[in-house]
């Protein structure tokens, strides 16, 4: 493996990156190398909750699927917070249950996030995916254990000027990781993005990432 991409909804089946595919329990591919499954807040369905549970602990399984998510809370949406919560909660057991990482969708809910996380005690890794916030932020994610990945907005960074640069650069090289979600950009611009930030060989910045696989996947494919 030359590069990890942890979180797309587009996979491209390149022998060189492994990626870690979005799935969706109703909509699911048994075609996909490696995926993550998990019920994203924005898509709860009350009266199919049960059987999409179902669906997501099937999957975690199997050796293929490595993470549960994206899963999480998001407060910009109009299902209730607290039916947000209840389902969060009922993965992250599901998680902790099968050993699996968390992939987390969070939106304006970062205090809940970190209550949630000491209320089950999870023990499990969670990563954020797609993390754009401050230092603040940043800190208190990284002081309750979490792993923050960035890429999307770590690109549009680069042409915007934003501080996130400087959060990305300050975030300690054990706790992240990179990839591309729904951007075209491939993985490999997003590690180029992320050496040059870090002041780092390219090739030291596949090493960092490498690392970080295998301690939290617990997974080498080298």
């Amino acid at each position: 493996m030359d590069f990890f991409n942890l979180h797309t909804h587009k996979g491209t089946n390149q022998v060189h990156v492994l990626e870690l595919v979005n799935q969706y329990p109703q909509e699911f591919d048994a075609g996909i190398p490696y995926y993550s499954i998990g019920i994203h807040p924005w898509y709860i369905v009350q009266d199919r909750l049960e059987a999409d549970l179902r669906i997501v602990e099937s999957k975690l399984k199997e050796p293929n699927c490595l993470a549960i998510g994206e899963c999480g809370l998001d407060k910009r949406i109009a299902i209730t917070i607290e039916l947000q919560q209840r389902v969060f909660e009922k993965q992250l057991l599901l998680a902790q249950k099968y050993n699996k990482p968390v992939i987390i969708h969070c939106v304006a809910a970062f205090q809940e996030l970190i209550v949630v996380k000491k209320k089950i005690n999870i023990s499990v890794p969670m990563i954020i995916h797609g993390f754009s916030k401050n230092e603040q932020v940043a800190k208190q994610l990284l002081d309750n254990g979490f792993y923050l990945s960035f890429g999307k907005y770590l690109l549009q960074s680069k042409s915007s000027g934003t501080a996130l640069e400087a959060v990305f650069k300050n975030v300690p090289n054990n706790r992240i990781f990179l990839e591309t979600d729904t951007v075209n950009d491939g993985i490999e611009s997003v590690y180029k993005l992320a050496a040059q930030i870090k002041g780092v060989p390219l090739v030291e910045m596949q090493e960092i990432i490498n690392r970080n696989f295998r301690s939290v996947f617990d997974k080498s494919n080298d």
